[in-house]
This record gives structure tokens, sequence and C-alpha cells, in this order.
């Protein structure tokens, strides 16, 4: 029997589905891309902004113990072991599932990109560093704040889905976020970099931990895509 063209069967919504309008992801790249490069404009061009930045930088500098060790949360070596714990273990978790792993592999290419992007840009400002530091140039964007921001986010941005509850979500962000900031913190304070080196390097960190986080919302709504195209259609009456 033939169904009327009023009742005639649609595609069924897939449950689950997380819908990401086109206004988010240009909020979340676009924005802090748009602050980055006013900032390194500013900064090439020794525009008003770097008068404001080093006003300030002069009144936040002051070498001390604390400071110093903040500022080490952002080394190389402290942070990047980090995201390898995390990255071992989601592999563990996953088993064998290697379709599971191209967030995995994403984050690494985050931490990649990081002196991929960092040292051209620091050749290409040539800005020098501050009265606490030896005299030379390449201090813009900071490379510390940036291995920070990509090392701890990519990690938590990994483990929030494999929290149970939303107190530990809560919890892990409110870690990751005191990590970067007091590596920011301790760079500025320490006069290893300027405040302004610090802002760029987060807006640029912004961009590449919104692209893991826009990729990894997307890949369940997938995966429950083509399982329902799997499933056997129900007879129709």
């Amino acid at each position: 029997m033939p169904i009327p063209a009023h009742q005639e069967p649609t595609e069924p919504a897939v449950r689950g589905r997380r819908r990401t309008g086109p206004g988010l992801p240009a909020l979340l790249l676009g924005l802090p891309a748009a602050l980055f490069a006013l900032i390194t404009w500013q900064v090439v061009t020794d525009g008003p902004l770097v008068g404001l930045d080093e006003d300030v930088s002069r009144a936040l500098v002051h070498p001390d113990r604390l400071s110093e060790v903040l500022a080490d949360l952002g080394n190389v070596q402290v942070a990047v072991p980090v995201l390898a714990l995390v990255l071992g273990y989601v592999v563990v978790r996953t088993g064998g599932d290697g379709r599971r792993w191209p967030p995995v592999a994403a984050a690494v290419l985050l931490m990649a990109l990081v002196p991929a992007l960092i040292v051209p840009l620091k050749e290409l400002t040539d800005r020098p560093g501050t009265a606490a530091v030896p005299p030379g140039t390449g201090y813009y964007p900071s490379g510390h704040t940036a291995t920070a921001a990509v090392a701890y986010g990519s990690a938590t941005l990994l483990l929030l889905p494999r929290l149970a509850t939303a107190l530990a979500r809560r919890a892990l962000a409110g870690v990751c976020a005191a990590l970067v900031l007091g590596a920011s913190y301790g760079l500025v304070r320490r006069g290893y970099h300027w405040p302004l080196d610090v802002v760029a390097s987060w807006c640029l960190c912004a961009v590449l931990l919104a692209s893991l986080w826009l990729f990894q919302r997307g890949r369940p709504a997938a995966g429950r895509a083509r399982q329902d195209s799997r499933s056997p259609a129900r007879p129709r009456s």
C-alpha cells in the first residue's frame, strides 16, 4: 500500500548526534587568530601596545625562586612527559582498537606543531628580551607558554571524556588552567618574557586546542552514525 505524500518517511535523526553550527568554530578559531594577528602586528611595528607591554613588565618583573619554579612548568622536560603519560594511558585504555586513536595522533601532531610554528615566528619578529635576560632577540611569542598550553591542554582534552562526573571534569580543567597560568606568570615575573609574548602564545594555542576539541567532538557522532546505518531498518506497517 503506497504511503501518502504527507506521511512519507524522512531520514531518522541519529541519536546523540552533536551539531556544531558554523558560528562556534568561527568563534573558537577566528577570535584568537585575529587577536594573535593584532598583537604580532603591534610587536613588528613597535605599536602602542608594545609601550604598554613594557610598562606592565617593569611593574611585574621580580625574579625569585617561586617564579623560577613556575616558569619551569613550561619546560619541554616537564610538560611533554606529562602529555606522554596521558597518551600512553589513553592508548592502553583503548586497547588494540586503532580506530579510537586519531585524537591521540592529533595531540602528538599539535605538540610537534609548537616548535614548527614558534621558531619561525621568533625569527620573523626578532623581538628583544627584557632587562632580566641576556641581550638577544627571538622572544616573541613565548615557546615555554606554548609548550605548557598545548601539552597540558591536549592531555586534559583527551582525559575529559573518560571522567564520569562533572565535578571531576571541572577539577581537571582547573588543574590544567592552574598549570598554564602558573607557567605564564612565572615567565613574566622572572622576566623571561614580556606579557605580550605570553598572551600571543595563549591565542596561538587556543586555535590549536580548539581544533583538537572540535575534531574530538565530531568523532563520536560520526561513529554513532555509522553504527546506526549498519543497524537493520525497522519494518513499516
